[in-house]
């Protein structure tokens, strides 16, 4: 008996915004792997799930404070409603208070059945909500945007690519930035020669080995000039 069809990997995405999506996500590799069912991505509307004739989904903070906060009520509702539709996946409120995505972190995604994406607007959402539905806090960087929806399109795009078949070459993200503790090496194409510039010369040698100790080093100096950061938790590991 034939195995059944498995499953595509499924991202969803609670908004105010679901106008926001796809976007990007329809183009290039990810809209490819889209529409050939590798992916699937549904976006839920929070504001269907306020209760009031005028849709309310946002009230003003105890304690005072500029700006409105989303209602615990109203995403709880949003939430447990697509938690009834859904397998047990991870569930991620994009926020810049949350702990930074790290590459470990996509590749995780990447490797389970999907995740729940929950975009805030306003000042943030009810911490209540966060705790009641164990929502993990994850951060971008260090800024703000006026939402959570760029914040999960960049989350998407960074796992979907990483979905088996959605890269040309299944080595393709072997060599990328953060995939070994090293940011990435240089790249150079055609021509040869530009404004002055050259390639280097190691890369055109055809000695592979060479080009690949060459690499190798220039990760090490990029990581080190760059991501100090970066560079003492590689050297950590090295001497381990």
């Amino acid at each position: 008996m034939a195995d059944p069809t498995p499953m595509p990997w499924a991202a969803t995405v609670l908004t105010l915004f679901p106008a926001m999506f796809p976007g990007p996500l329809g183009l290039s590799l990810a809209g490819t792997a889209l529409k050939q069912g590798v992916w699937s991505l549904e976006t839920v509307d929070i504001r269907g799930f306020a209760s009031d004739k005028h849709a309310t989904v946002d009230d003003a903070p105890y304690g005072g404070g500029p700006g409105m906060v989303l209602r615990a009520d109203v995403l709880a509702a949003a939430i447990d409603a697509v938690g009834k539709r859904i397998a047990a996946v991870p569930s991620i409120y994009l926020s810049p208070r949350g702990a930074p995505l790290t590459q470990r972190r996509v590749t995780e995604l990447a490797a389970g059945p999907g995740v729940m994406l929950v975009c805030g607007r306003f000042e943030g959402v009810d911490e209540r909500v966060l705790e009641a539905r164990g929502i993990e806090e994850v951060s971008l960087g260090d800024f703000v945007l006026s939402g959570g929806e760029p914040a999960a399109l960049a989350l998407l795009d960074a796992t979907v690519r990483l979905l088996p078949g959605v890269m040309g070459a299944e080595d393709s993200s072997a060599d990328e930035s953060f995939a070994d503790g090293l940011l990435e090496y240089p790249h150079y194409t055609r021509p040869r020669t530009w404004e002055g510039r050259t390639v280097p010369d190691v890369l055109v040698s055809g000695n592979h080995a060479e080009v690949a100790r060459w690499r190798r080093e220039q990760a090490k100096k990029i990581t080190r000039e760059r991501r100090p950061d970066l560079w003492a938790t590689y050297a950590e590991q090295e001497k381990e």
